[in-house]
């Protein structure tokens, strides 16, 4: 089988850091690739929290991961603390990836990369829908800002594309 060819952004605007516990732990001794998915989510999460919005509430619309994409590039083990930073990139009508990387928080020894596919979707009908309008014009808000935080820098590469 062929490897993702997976070109990760040249900068990263977020990142968090979690642990690795036994339950993440396969009978290989190594993290566990549906974990890895657990680990993801959770720093998906915190994206998110970190621009003020959940992810049943992104500007008014509830979000879905449509595809994940992973690739391993070492073991993770228990107890080792992983460094996951996230960027949004290839920006659609009604979503973009999600850029992920990981690696020990330590070294910097890469663990795994990947994106996911995220989508807005309609409240009721459960369909793609466009980009919420409370997205785009909190990008509006981010152009007039003078306000260089992190958290308003990863505000505006998520909304420049639309």
């Amino acid at each position: 089988m062929p490897r993702l060819q997976l070109q990760p952004p040249a900068r990263f605007g977020f990142e968090t850091s979690v642990q690795i516990y036994i339950s993440h732990v396969n009978q290989g001794g190594h993290l566990d690739n549906a974990q890895l998915l657990t680990l993801v989510s959770e720093a998906r999460v915190r994206f998110f929290q970190s621009l003020g919005w959940r992810e049943g509430d992104v500007g008014g619309c509830p979000i879905v991961v449509a595809e994940l994409q992973a690739q391993y590039q070492s073991e993770g083990f228990h107890g080792e603390t992983l460094r996951i930073r996230m960027q949004p990139i290839e920006f659609s009508r009604c979503g973009f990836a999600l850029a992920f990387d990981m690696a020990e928080a330590g070294s910097g020894r890469p663990v795994a990369r990947g994106q996911s596919g995220i989508v807005f979707v309609d409240r009721d009908s459960r369909r793609a829908t466009d980009i919420p309008s409370a997205v785009r014009a909190r990008r509006s808000e981010e152009h007039t800002s003078e306000l260089q935080s992190r958290l308003h820098l990863v505000c505006r590469l998520l909304l420049e594309k639309k």
